[in-house]
């Protein structure tokens, strides 16, 4: 795989801190499938590139 080095898989707390919103939140979300993120093994991970469209694309987490 040959990835950016900006878009490099992030853990929760990174996320969080990066989209500025607690991580209670991102745990619900990803609960009920609305922000995209990947499990590998036990750990959560979650690719910029792809947390900008999600912003960017307005679209409203339930």
């Amino acid at each position: 795989m040959n990835e950016n080095n900006n878009d490099n898989c992030r853990g929760p707390e990174e996320a969080t801190n990066y989209i500025g919103v607690k991580k209670e939140t991102v745990r619900t979300w990803i609960k009920k499938n609305d922000i995209p993120a990947y499990k590998i093994g036990k750990l959560w991970k979650f690719k910029r590139s792809e947390l900008d469209a999600w912003v960017k694309s307005g679209k409203r987490a339930i």
